[in-house]
Formats: structure tokens, C-alpha cells, sequence
């Protein structure tokens, strides 16, 4: 009898001390991976399947989450856009992963979008990327366009007063809705549509000799001609060598990369890319102290030759974020985490603040880097933290539109009818 007396008051005290739902947590928490380790977009993407590795390693280390250890779910997508739906559904319901990290092309999130939502599964989107979503599913820590693509474009017309703008990407939803966004706001800004050349190619492209010669051709009336490029994956290699082959410097005709960092850097001879820049939001080559820690960490399990890059900030940011959140809601449940996430804050590793908006994106800095010899960045601009835009103010029909899932539940309010958009054609 005293025995059970115990029993039951020892019970209700834990009962009293730690959150209920903490007590329904499974051991081990499984942690989704879904980033390719092969095909076009492997050259990207396997850095960002070892950087989870080593986050999942270093928070163990620190006693896991909950009290529970993770444990680290590896898929591989294949640069196979179908393939990704099929491996996210996989993790969710094979695996039951309590969050996934993953994803690099547009493409493949919107592939994978459906079956999160279906499933009510938790994605951090770690990559750059055109805006225009807004899932209560997922958390993008990349950049959206107004911390990138904008502020990149207002580098080549104010700083290198670029007259005439070629927009190369690879075919598919990021660069187009990128550029699409980036004419309209050129346009704004005066630029003629004949002084705006549009050109997309496949993933893996590898003969870029015409279209390098239509970009010169651009500049044949002596207006200062800049490249904005999104193209994606191992067809930088060739476009970068067949400006080299040219002989075109960047004091000719100035690159600026949205999707070009030091991991894609560190499989070409950059002699002759000094000079051309990449827009981010950071660089291995900020000096703070947070910085330092993580390359030496990152360089001690992976080898003085490898480097680090934004996308991988990005993880170490949203996972971060994502640990605290689960701490503080006592549960991996993804509605209770997605409401504690909101209005988290971890330092970035450039010497501010991230937070996690309403809307699902960070506020985050936007820095300009300049390639160097030894494939790292000089960072020659860099701005305070801004927040993410979930829809751009430079398409009327987004114009109109917010994202605030925390006190409007709604990724897709119409601030004019102030009503709750439902579906958008290209969602």
C-alpha cells in the first residue's frame, strides 16, 4: 500500500516538473535528411548531408534533445526531382522523422511541398530561393529575393553602374520567377526590356560558348554589361571556363552568383574568376569569433580542404532554432514546435542576431563577396539584418500579399480584401 502511495506521488510530482508532452517523446528522435548525394546537384547538396551530420553529432554531445539522443535519417534524392516527393514521404512515414532538413532546387521543394502538407511533417529549406510560398510546413532560412536578388541588382546599378542586364539560369521555378521578379524591377528602375537578356539552359549545360558570345554581343555599343546568374549546380563549371576561354574579366562583364559559393569554388581554378562576386548571406571568410569556431570544427572533421558556405549557415541556423523551439514546446510535435519556433533567435555566425519571423523566414544580413584566388570571398558589402519577404513587392498580384502564420494563420493574406487566399496557380 505505501508502496503504491509512493508511486503515485512520485509520478505526479514528475507529472508537475516536466511538460506533459516531453513524457510522450520517443527515443531516439530521427532526424530527416533529404539532400542529394548524387547526380547534377550532389556537387552542392553532399556538403549539407555532412553538415547535418556533424550538427546532430555536436548536439548528442551536448545531450541530445529532450533527453533523447538524435539520430540522423539519410536519404538520397538523386537530383531526381520525383524521387525527393517519394524519399520525403519515406522519412515521414517509414522512418516517422520528426523534422526534416533538406532540399537545394526550387524544384525539388516543390516537389516534396504536397507531402509534407499532407502529412503535417516539418521541412527547413536551407537554400536561396525565388519567394512567391508560403507553407506552414516549412521554414525557410534561406534568402527570399529581397535579400538577395535585390539588393545584389542594386550593387550592379549603383556601385558598378551596369547598363545592361543578362539574367542566366537554369530552366526551371527558381531562375524563372527570379528574373521574372528582377525585370520587372529593372524595368522600374529604367532599364530598357532590349537592354535585359533573358537565357535559360538545362541543369548539367555544358556548351556555353553562344551564349557567353550573345552576352559580349550585349555590350557591342559600349553600355557596361553584367551577368546575374542563377544557374544551378555543376553547369557553373562550364559557364565559368567558357568566360575564362574569352578571355572576359570581371572588369569587363561582372558576374554576380546567386548560387555559386565555396563549395562550387573549390572544384575549379578560379585564376581568372577573381573579381567576379556572389551574393549570400555569409561567407567562411567573416571574421567573428562564432565564424572561427565553426570552420575549425567543420575543417576538423572534414579536412583542412573543405570549406564552408551559406546553405550551411542556414542549417546551423534552423537546426539551432529547431533544438530551442522543441525544448521549449517539451515535444517534437510538429504543431506545438512550429508555434514555439516563432520569434526564436540564434546568432548567425556573421556577428548578428537570425530571428524566425511570422512569416516562416529569417531576418538575415545580405553581403556582396568578391572571388579571390584561392576560391574564398572578400566581403566588400554588408548590411544589417533583413527580414524575409515571403512575396515581393515587384509583382502586382504578390504586391497585395503577406504571410503570418503566427497570428493570422494565413501564408497568403490579401492585405486589400483582407482575406485568406487559399490556392495560388503556381503553389
Amino acid at each position: 500500500m505505501s508502496k503504491t502511495l509512493l508511486g503515485t506521488t512520485a509520478a505526479v510530482l514528475l507529472a508537475t516538473v516536466l511538460p506533459a508532452a516531453a513524457q510522450d517523446v520517443t527515443c531516439p528522435i530521427k532526424v530527416g535528411v533529404l539532400h542529394s548525394l548524387s547526380g547534377t546537384m550532389a556537387i552542392s547538396e553532399t556538403t549539407l548531408k555532412d553538415t547535418m551530420e556533424m550538427l546532430i553529432e555536436q548536439q548528442n554531445e551536448k545531450g541530445g534533445v529532450l533527453g533523447c539522443e538524435l539520430e540522423a535519417v539519410v536519404v538520397d534524392p538523386a537530383s531526381d526531382w520525383p524521387l525527393f516527393a517519394e524519399k520525403a514521404r519515406e522519412l515521414l512515414t517509414v522512418h516517422e522523422v520528426d523534422v526534416i532538413f533538406g532540399n537545394w532546387t526550387s524544384v525539388s521543394r516543390k516537389s516534396v511541398l504536397p507531402v509534407i502538407e499532407e502529412l503535417n511533417g516539418l521541412l527547413f529549406y536551407p537554400v536561396q530561393y525565388e519567394g512567391e510560398e508560403s507553407s506552414k510546413n516549412v521554414f525557410y532560412t534561406g534568402a527570399a529575393p529581397n535579400q538577395q536578388a535585390i539588393p545584389a541588382t542594386d550593387y550592379f546599378l549603383e556601385e558598378l553602374g551596369v547598363e545592361k542586364f543578362a539574367l542566366l539560369g537554369t530552366d526551371y521555378v527558381y531562375p524563372r520567377t527570379t528574373n521574372n521578379i528582377l525585370e520587372s524591377y529593372l524595368k522600374s528602375k529604367g532599364i530598357a526590356e532590349e537592354d535585359i537578356f533573358v537565357n535559360y539552359t538545362p541543369f548539367g549545360h555544358s556548351d556555353w560558348s553562344k551564349i557567353v558570345a550573345d552576352v559580349v554581343a550585349l555590350g557591342a555599343d559600349g553600355k557596361k554589361v553584367g551577368v546575374i546568374s542563377t544557374i544551378n549546380g555543376d553547369a557553373n563549371v562550364g559557364f565559368y571556363k567558357e568566360l575564362a576561354a574569352a578571355g572576359i574579366s570581371a572588369d569587363d562583364i561582372p558576374v554576380v552568383a546567386f548560387s555559386v559559393g565555396e563549395e562550387e569554388l573549390s572544384g575549379l581554378d578560379t585564376t581568372n574568376l577573381v573579381g567576379h562576386l556572389a551574393a549570400w548571406n555569409y561567407f567562411q571568410s567573416a571574421d567573428t569569433d562564432a565564424n572561427a569556431e565553426w570552420v575549425a570544427a567543420w575543417k576538423a572533421r572534414m579536412g583542412e580542404d573543405r570549406v564552408t558556405n551559406d546553405p550551411m549557415e542556414a542549417h546551423y541556423i534552423g537546426f539551432n532554432m529547431w533544438v530551442n523551439a522543441a525544448e521549449a514546446a517539451g515535444t517534437t510535435d510538429v504543431d506545438a514546435v512550429r508555434t514555439a519556433m516563432y520569434g526564436q533567435e540564434f546568432p548567425n555566425l556573421t556577428g548578428g542576431m537570425a530571428v524566425m519571423l511570422p512569416n516562416h523566414h529569417l531576418a538575415k544580413p545580405v553581403l556582396i563577396g568578391e572571388i579571390q584566388d584561392d576560391g574564398q570571398f572578400d566581403i566588400i558589402s554588408q548590411t544589417e539584418e533583413v527580414p524575409g519577404d515571403a512575396w515581393t513587392d515587384f509583382l502586382p498580384e504578390s504586391a497585395v500579399l503577406k504571410s503570418d502564420w503566427k497570428d493570422l494563420g494565413c501564408g497568403m493574406y490579401n492585405t486589400e480584401t483582407e482575406s485568406c487566399v487559399q490556392i495560388k496557380s503556381n503553389y
